[in-house]
């Protein structure tokens, strides 16, 4: 099971975020209870207002060069479980799923 689907052009990113972390970071799978994979992501900024939400895209936005504006939160506003629409990311699947398979690859 991989923590990205593919939902027409779009890709969908699965995504267990730690806010108040040390550093920002993409790296790391997690397994729920039900088997389902996420990748592990932590931020700096604080669970308030919205701010880790919008570091996580920040961060996602730079490690993918994709624009900002074009990965939107589905799921999980207040939630540590996320899911991101990443726009026209179907496209760029190949480039886009590699990286996005090296993170959860990483320890």
């Amino acid at each position: 099971m991989t923590v990205w689907t593919r939902a027409g052009d779009d890709l969908l990113l699965s995504v267990r975020l730690t806010p108040g972390a040390a550093k920002d970071d993409l790296g790391g799978g997690w397994t729920d209870a039900h088997g389902a994979r996420w990748l592990s992501a932590r931020v700096r900024a604080v669970p308030e207002k919205g701010r880790a939400n919008g570091a996580l895209i920040a961060l996602l936005s730079k490690r993918l060069d994709w624009p900002k504006g074009a990965i939107l939160l589905e799921s999980g506003d207040t939630n540590r479980l996320k899911r991101l629409r990443i726009i026209g990311g179907g496209r760029a699947s190949a480039r886009l799923v590699a990286l996005i398979d090296t993170w959860v690859e990483k320890t």
